[in-house]
């Protein structure tokens, strides 16, 4: 398979953030969203087996641990990506995937953690994500919405009401988009939507989801990969 990186850190969003993780970022995605702040794992990366990965995951965190399969688009390797998400079940690891949900789903083993992240308006890709993905939501499974502004917030509003998202998976996560070129100060003057809007928002509207900022650009410089 095709990798830009691994890596342990904090899990800096979902409803596992601030635990420990192992990052195994893919290379490749085939959407280019407004906001992206992994563009770099678009091309390049290297080749590595599927042992060589298993190994170098093991290093850094042995014995189990948290592992998330991101990118780019990780389910673009599906063929790879299936086994080693089977193998690190069988390791013992938990596992999460970060995808857009624009790929088949179905084929993900039941025990992975599917965090989907639904385009909004102003993500420059909306409408890619695929419907019949809603079937293979599990009760452990997370929603992410990254929003822009008002029209990204009642897009997402209106989207996991209409589809009675709130009674199907674990968590929907709101999450103000980073502008691309933040670097520096760690705070959320950065975001392109004011934490605190979003947060009047959901409050005004009683909506069932989380305020989900990312951390690791709070931590670590905006810029800083690898963390």
């Amino acid at each position: 398979m095709q990798v830009t990186e691994i890596y342990k850190s904090l899990q800096g969003e979902s409803t596992h953030a601030g635990l420990s993780c192992v990052f195994v970022r893919l290379t490749g995605c085939n959407l280019r969203c407004s906001w992206c702040d992994s563009e770099f794992s678009f091309q390049g990366g290297q080749k590595m087996e599927l042992q060589e990965v298993l190994i170098e995951v093991a290093r850094l965190s042995p014995g189990g641990g948290l592992v998330e399969i991101t990118g780019g688009e990780p389910m673009l390797q599906e063929r790879e990506v299936i086994p080693l998400m089977e193998q690190l079940l069988d390791a013992d690891y938990q596992v999460l995937l970060e995808t857009s949900g624009e790929r088949p789903l179905a084929r993900v083993p039941k025990q992975v953690v599917k965090i989907v992240d639904v385009k909004c308006p102003h993500s420059g890709e909306p409408d890619t994500f695929a419907l019949e993905n809603l079937k293979a939501l599990r009760p452990h499974d997370e929603l992410k919405f990254v929003l822009t502004d008002r029209t990204d917030y009642e897009f997402a509003r209106d989207f996991i009401l209409n589809h009675g998202l709130a009674e199907r998976v674990h968590a929907i996560l709101f999450s103000p988009a980073f502008e691309k070129t933040a670097s520096g100060s760690r705070d959320t003057s950065h975001c392109q939507l004011d934490p605190q809007d979003l947060a009047q928002w959901i409050l005004a509207d009683n909506v069932p989801a989380r305020l989900s900022l990312q951390i690791h650009k709070l931590i670590w410089d905006p810029a800083a990969k690898g963390v």
